[in-house]
């Protein structure tokens, strides 16, 4: 059976808090890996339909992504290698928000961090999972202005170059798949999309 979706339904919204009544039972877990940023488990469930099936399940620690504007309308961007892909990508900065952290502060201190700007003006934008299918991690957005210099020493972040790009120049930029990190996708289109910016 297919439904069709209406932009006047009201879905429940996509928040980390949010919850429902679970349509797979979970019979066992068991963690198998645990490392620095990840642990993986895997799970026996019991479906809806009385089937059982095993899920496997990566854990990770929420994180933020940030939409950093100079005065001048550019976006800041980090371009850093990634050894999973193979790959030096452009991406907005980005990180995880630690124990009893409040996600506001976390924007404050990756941005010290990744870019070595501290932004007095910090904007919710909205928040969603990055991988659903397998894993726990739920990617809090925001967008971030008067931006004044400020710098916090991290690990990992000694060879990361920041790239300026105009506003404008964002969707191209993403079009022609020159940005091709999906998080900075979905925030990127997200923050144009919100200001109508898209055509």
């Amino acid at each position: 059976m297919v439904t069709r979706s209406r932009l006047y339904v009201r879905w429940a919204r996509c928040h980390r808090n949010h919850k429902e009544n679970s349509v797979e039972q979970r019979l066992s877990s068991s963690k198998i890996y645990s490392g620095r940023a990840i642990s993986l488990r895997v799970d026996k469930v019991r479906k809806a339909s009385g089937a059982t099936t095993t899920r496997e399940v990566v854990e990770h620690s929420d994180c933020i992504a940030v939409v950093a504007l100079d005065n001048e309308n550019n976006v800041l961007l980090v371009k850093q290698y990634r050894y999973a892909v193979g790959r030096t990508l452009l991406e907005v900065p980005a990180g995880g928000v630690e124990a009893g952290e409040d996600t506001i502060d976390s924007v404050r201190r990756e941005l010290q961090e990744e870019i070595g700007y501290f932004p007095r003006r910090v904007e919710k934008l909205g928040g969603f999972y990055s991988a659903p299918g397998y894993g726990t991690e739920y990617l809090y957005t925001y967008v971030a202005r008067d931006l004044r210099p400020s710098r916090l020493v991290a690990e990992d972040t000694d060879e990361i170059e920041v790239v300026k790009v105009p506003l404008s120049e964002i969707p191209e930029l993403i079009y022609s798949e020159q940005i091709c990190d999906a998080k900075t996708v979905a925030v990127l289109l997200f923050y144009l999309a919100r200001q109508k910016l898209l055509s």
